[in-house]
């Protein structure tokens, strides 16, 4: 064997090894994003099938951060350390998108409160069971935002992510603590924004209820009432939903588009 073989040999190695160890420090990232993506992360979706995404997800983006990758020092002493930075760096990325999810949540809480629907549950996935209304718009809004792209559009904010937040480094605390808490005022203003149907309607329901409470005081208006804002809730939502499920796949597009930008 030939000594400029054996040096080609010695490169090329060093080449495969260094882009395996880039490959590692993707498959982390994207994998500690799977956790918590809205959709990808539910827990609904079965373990295999999120490893699956995350091998996907990974050979989708390690061709295009790659370049990023050739300035890293992808030493033994040192891969630790980044390891524990890009999974920090992917759970961070994803929880700004799942705060979107916690947000129809809120949306649905907020409209199961005012219209008295709060102890009727649905069947969520989650720890604590959620008001059925929560549980319609959070489906409602997964489904629809699944339909506009969202395998797309994660792809490219998990690549847009490596010019936030560059391999193997952390942001500093207080741009994370600046940003999250900009993020949860973005979320619950728009739950709040989602329920103000329900939360008008309710209003309007209880000053009509004192009004004929005032008017007729011996009639049980509470008995007359309650079947009426049920089913005006229900109706409420036929309607409302369609409408109010848009508005949130925009804010949540709009975020991945300019994550640091204004609110949507």
């Amino acid at each position: 064997m030939t000594p400029g073989l054996v040096a080609g040999l010695a490169d090329l190695l060093a080449l495969s090894e260094a882009g395996f160890w880039a490959a590692v420090l993707v498959f982390l990232r994207v994998g500690a994003m799977m956790a918590l993506l809205p959709v990808f992360g539910e827990q609904a979706v079965p373990v295999r099938v999120r490893l699956a995404l995350t091998l996907a997800f990974t050979a989708v983006v390690l061709p295009a951060i790659a370049p990023l990758m050739q300035g890293m020092s992808l030493t033994p002493g040192r891969l630790l350390a980044q390891a524990g930075a890009e999974v920090l760096a992917g759970l961070l990325m994803a929880m700004m998108l799942r705060l979107f999810v916690n947000g129809l949540q809120v949306a649905g809480t907020i409209a199961a409160q005012a219209t008295s629907l709060s102890q009727i549950f649905g069947g969520s996935a989650g720890a604590d069971p959620a008001p059925a209304i929560g549980h319609v718009l959070v489906i409602g809004g997964l489904a629809l935002a699944t339909l506009a792209g969202l395998h797309v559009r994660v792809a490219a904010w998990i690549i847009d992510g490596y010019l936030l937040i560059p391999p193997g480094t952390l942001p500093a605390p207080a741009t994370v603590a600046e940003v999250g808490l900009a993020q949860v005022a973005r979320v619950f203003a728009l739950g709040f924004t989602l329920a103000a149907p329900f939360v008008v309607a309710s209003l309007i329901y209880n000053v009509t209820l004192g009004v004929i409470n005032r008017a007729m005081p011996q009639l049980m208006v509470a008995f007359v009432g309650a079947p009426a804002i049920t089913a005006g809730a229900l109706m409420l939502l036929l309607l409302s939903a369609p409408l109010l499920l848009p508005i949130w796949v925009q804010a949540l597009i709009g975020f991945m588009a300019a994550p640091f930008g204004a609110p949507p």
